[in-house]
């Protein structure tokens, strides 16, 4: 399972959502936001080298903490070299699945090009936003894209929001979209915990969070579960 961990406008949550799900999931977490990494670096190398051609992608995966990443180098000769090579994403992603099982890729922000073929490449989508309204207006057009591309939307995170304030948007928005919305309050520990680049429950575990993950993670396995019976029948 190829995961896509996406939303249209930065700081809403994604990395903070990838490395989380990539936890509860026992995933590979790809950082595949080539000019602005958010995930932990890594100490060799890393999606620019295996996008350029110069590593296997397998050979660049490192444990992390408690996550397994392949991690995205940070210099721009490098983003743009990889850039060039960003059609190979599809066959990278596909290799590291048949290795591990199940692949967490942090989309970069906005509708770029390499959003379009990150989402193209994964089976599933979460969408990650704010309650606020102009990453609302971004996620939903990352819905539209993502419905463009046949990739459909397991869940949606509502970040940073008040479970009290917000009940009625993340309603509004379940109906819209037809996907059930999991609110992330705002709190200090998750703020700590991607400060230090580690997933919530190796820094709070009795955080709101904690839940808060692990019933998206199990809503992408139930959805992709649900996905391959359905493929099956057919």
């Amino acid at each position: 399972m190829i995961v896509a961990v996406a939303g249209g406008k930065g700081g809403v949550g994604k990395s903070t959502t990838a490395l989380n799900l990539a936890r509860e999931l026992d995933a590979v977490v790809v950082d595949a936001d080539l000019t602005t990494a958010d995930l932990p670096p890594g100490t060799g190398p890393d999606l620019h080298d295996v996008l350029a051609g110069r590593v296997d992608p397998t050979a660049a995966i490192e444990t992390i903490g408690p996550v397994t990443i392949l991690p995205c180098g940070r210099t721009l000769a490098g983003a743009r070299a990889a850039a060039r090579e960003l059609e190979n994403l599809d066959a990278i992603l596909e290799r590291i699945e048949r290795k591990w099982g199940t692949v967490v890729v942090d989309c970069p922000a906005g509708l770029a090009r390499d959003v379009g073929i990150e989402l193209r490449s994964a089976d599933l989508t979460i969408l990650v936003t704010t309650p606020t309204k102009s990453a609302l207006v971004d996620a939903f057009r990352t819905a539209s894209l993502t419905d463009a591309l046949q990739t459909p939307i397991a869940a949606l995170v509502l970040n940073k929001a008040d479970p009290d304030a917000h009940s009625e948007i993340a309603d509004r928005i379940s109906r819209t979209l037809g996907v059930e919305v999991t609110i992330i309050a705002t709190q200090q520990a998750v703020a700590d915990a991607q400060a230090r680049w580690l997933p919530v429950r190796d820094h709070a575990a009795d955080a709101q969070a904690v839940d808060a993950y692990h019933s998206v993670a199990d809503r992408l396995e139930r959805t992709a579960d649900r996905l391959s019976d359905r493929a099956t029948t057919v």
